[in-house]
């Protein structure tokens, strides 16, 4: 070998070994540098919200009622005080949440659509289980996929499954795990009746042109397509970060989310505010500006979904609370409760509170990848579970017009139930084609039927399948193979498994069940991930072999 071919061969093998060390170490780095280079991400934008009539032609007391609906994202059931308890001991309260199960109606067992964002917000939209059109798992890059299923945390003695061989199923852009066409959403159902239809926040329903939100029902969108996004740029002086380097998912988000939205199909760009702020000030406006007519506005926003961010007044506020991602965390929900109290204001100052139908809830229960304990306090387990406290979600409705306040409403209730009655208040008529899941709540609880909504209620994710009828509540799983068989009425906090014990209850519970699944549809994309989830303890403390858990299907 000559010395220049020596030379040659040597510095390749250099370049290759350097290469594999930055892409072993930075290839997370990947899918937010491909996204910035094909959709780059501009500076502030002011928005221009579409102007309704500058006079009401009917009174906004008289007319069909306003309808908005008020998401959280990952709230856990004991992040609010409105049962008493609250972030940090009740250090954060929440009185502007609070006030609309006050002052109207409060669902005590308001039920989640599933335990991960996107299938609620499916089961949300259309009124129907998400798994009826195969919207069974939550949308996710690959490569976000592969990271969760592969990272090693050395206190978890169960480890992830990824399943490599399922990823030629999936579609080659993240964007096409959408929810189809066919179905018919309540931003479609409301405009049949005159209503201006308006989304701000987080969307995570599909990023095609058939499935992006103005393609399903909605006039004007302002916020984000994918399921998270950052709350400010993470070096700006005004924000406090906390980050959990035990969360895999945590580490993903840190190294690919944007701080950006954007307006309908427009480019993307920096919103002017911590985004909590921003979507509560852009509601208060778009609010004034559809005044004088009906709207629907679905305001969903991401807190306190991760990346933990938080304003530093609102970190400076709560100096009591010793521990740091506690005190992030805290701040997140008091800006929450803020940007609720905004959208509630602006309502009166228009004239629209009385005849203003306000729905608040939240897409599921709180993560136990965030490594806080009481969240979901006081039922167990967590978000990607199908324990009390991943489903059991703050379920309130307000209208003062139609509700009487103080009104406490005690049957199971669902996600799914949102779409029936905001069709029942605007008076439209919901789709006879097809399957529908959801109930107009609004004959329930002023008595026209005395009925319970629902002899059943019923969620899946894979193998792992759960059925709610009547006080009993049962939970199969294949990994682990397991029945948990809960009584309800007597035990509220799914303490005693009674699999065991009442065999004939299982057994019977066991058929319903299979009933209902037989009529769900196939996923329409396979699940690549299965996450083992503790249900008593959260992620960053460690397993323990006697631990109960299940594997959570995505």
């Amino acid at each position: 070998m000559s010395k220049r071919v020596a030379i040659w061969t040597g510095a390749t093998i250099a370049i290759l070994i350097v290469g594999w060390v930055v892409a072993s170490k930075y290839w997370i780095y990947v899918p937010g540098l491909l996204a910035e280079w094909r959709d780059p991400i501009g500076p502030t934008q002011t928005v221009a919200w579409e102007e309704g009539p500058e006079t009401a032609s009917v009174p906004a007391q008289k007319r069909a009622p306003n309808i908005v609906v008020i998401l959280a994202d990952d709230l856990g059931y004991n992040d609010i005080t409105f049962n008493g308890g609250g972030v940090a001991g009740g250090a954060v309260p929440t009185p502007n949440i609070d006030s609309i199960g006050r002052d109207g109606v409060d669902f005590t067992q308001g039920y989640a659509g599933n335990a991960t964002c996107a299938p609620s917000r499916a089961a949300i939209m259309t009124g129907r289980y998400a798994t009826r059109f195969g919207f069974e798992f939550t949308p996710a890059p690959v490569a976000f996929e592969r990271l969760v299923g592969t990272f090693s945390n050395d206190q978890q003695i169960r480890k992830p499954v990824f399943h490599e061989e399922r990823v030629a199923e999936w579609p080659d852009d993240p964007n096409k795990l959408g929810v189809p066409a066919e179905e018919v959403t309540i931003a479609e159902l409301l405009k049949t009746r005159g209503y201006r239809t308006l989304l701000l926040g987080k969307w995570h329903l599909g990023g095609t042109p058939t499935s992006r939100p103005q393609s399903q029902g909605f006039d004007e969108f302002l916020g984000f397509l994918p399921g998270a996004s950052m709350f400010l740029d993470p070096d700006d002086p005004r924000v406090v970060n906390s980050r959990q380097d035990f969360d895999p998912i945590d580490r993903f988000l840190w190294a690919n989310l944007p701080f950006a939205v954007r307006k309908d199909t427009g480019p993307r760009f920096k919103p002017a505010q911590y985004m909590t702020d921003y979507l509560a000030d852009e509601a208060a406006k778009a609010i004034h500006a559809n005044r004088n007519r009906p709207f629907f506005m679905y305001l969903s926003f991401n807190a306190a979904h991760t990346p933990l961010q938080a304003l530093k007044s609102d970190y400076d506020a709560l100096s009591g609370i010793e521990n740091h991602r506690l005190r992030v965390y805290a701040a997140m929900i008091r800006a929450l409760d803020r940007g609720v109290g905004k959208v509630l204001e602006q309502l009166k100052k228009d004239g629209l509170d009385e005849n203003t139908l306000v729905i608040f809830t939240s897409d599921n229960g709180g993560a136990h990848y965030i490594g806080l304990d009481d969240i979901n306090k006081p039922y167990r387990g967590w978000k990607a579970t199908f324990f009390q406290g991943g489903i059991r979600v703050p379920f309130f409705m307000r209208w003062p017009a139609q509700l009487s306040a103080g009104t406490h409403y005690d049957e199971p209730v669902a996600h799914v139930d949102i779409f029936g009655t905001a069709a029942a208040a605007a008076g439209a008529a919901e789709p006879e084609d097809r399957v529908m899941d959801g109930r107009n709540l609004l004959q329930y609880v002023d008595g026209e039927s005395a009925d319970n909504p629902h002899k059943s209620l019923f969620w899946r994710s894979g193998d792992y399948k759960v059925l709610l009828s009547g006080d009993w509540k049962l939970q199969v799983s294949e990994k682990p193979k397991k029945d948990w068989l809960f009584n309800l009425r007597n035990d509220p906090t799914e303490q005693v498994n009674m699999a065991g014990s009442e065999p004939e209850k299982l057994a019977e519970m066991k058929a319903m069940l299979a009933e209902v699944d037989s009529n769900q549809a196939k996923p329409l994309w396979p699940s690549l991930l299965e996450g083992p989830i503790p249900i008593d303890h959260p992620l960053g403390e460690p397993d323990k072999p006697t631990d109960e858990y299940i594997y959570w299907s995505n």
